[in-house]
């Protein structure tokens, strides 16, 4: 274990796999990325990034190239992470990772993950095939349906059973901070989201308005955690096996990275899994 403490939230998915989010704590990048980031592509320093890197290395046991982070770019485009994807050169693996938002394995003791700052990570496994997921579903991945792509790669890859799977829903922005537009609104609904569950109207002052009958205005706020939970469900996965973690990303900005918080130009939190 490292000196410094690093202080990743923990998931009791299953005895045979680890499963986390990292936090802000532990490491040594500053500013909007302080401390703990590893994330490569929000502009943080080189140096920084890979001494973070090589702290969770050490927390996780493994060897620092053995962690797999994609280059998200809210697609649904989705990667299996072999034994033989680990043997290709660094230049090759990184751009095997450009433009996807989900990451699937069966190897054992490599960590995949998604980062995320506002965005809901979600981890899956399959406890039958031992076969491992992570997902990261912003609202146009959530839109999208990668959960559900994602669960149909896990079912042609490792003939996983979703009726098996174990999820977590990770740190991410709860329905309270998360406020849309009519235009984001309208594409749910257009996509048959059930939008009595997961959208809720809230009444919203405006201080800057000039005309008094705009003081207050409708805002449509989205919960894209639970949007994601029905997916889950509705591709099979068991109610009882989902783990919601309901941590708000938004409101404890102090401990997880938020974009809308700290800006776009800040540390990303990594939600991860690793099978023993």
């Amino acid at each position: 274990m490292s000196t410094k403490s690093i202080n990743p939230t923990y998931y009791n998915m299953s005895a045979d796999v680890v499963a986390f989010s990292t936090t802000r704590e532990g490491g040594v990048s500053e500013g909007n990325y302080a401390s703990f980031n590893i994330n490569a592509y929000c502009g943080d320093t080189e140096d920084h990034v890979d001494a973070n890197r090589r702290l969770l290395a050490e927390e996780l046991g493994i060897a620092p190239q053995r962690i797999i982070m994609p280059h998200q770019t809210h697609g649904v485009e989705t990667r299996i992470i072999s034994n033989e994807f680990l043997g290709l050169p660094q230049n090759v693996r990184g751009m095997l990772l450009e433009g996807v938002d989900a990451v699937l394995t069966d190897v054992s003791q490599l960590c995949i993950g998604v980062s995320t700052a506002d965005c809901i990570p979600v981890l899956l496994y399959d406890p039958e095939h031992h076969a491992t997921a992570a997902v990261h579903a912003g609202w146009r991945g959530t839109l999208a349906r990668i959960v559900h792509k994602t669960i149909l790669e896990m079912r042609m890859a490792y003939k996983t059973d979703p009726a098996n799977i174990k999820a977590v829903i990770g740190p991410g922005i709860s329905l309270k901070n998360f406020e849309v537009g009519e235009e984001v609104y309208e594409a749910f609904e257009q996509a048959a989201f059930d939008m009595g569950t997961i959208a809720e109207e809230q009444i919203k002052r405006n201080p800057d308005a000039a005309d008094p009958s705009k003081l207050f205005e409708k805002k449509w706020h989205i919960n894209l955690p639970l949007a994601n939970k029905q997916l889950l469900v509705h591709n099979g996965v068991r109610e009882e096996n989902i783990i919601c973690t309901d941590i708000c990303t938004y409101d404890n900005a102090e401990k997880y990275f938020s974009a809308r918080r700290l800006g776009t130009m800040s540390g990303r939190i990594y939600t991860g899994i690793i099978i023993k």
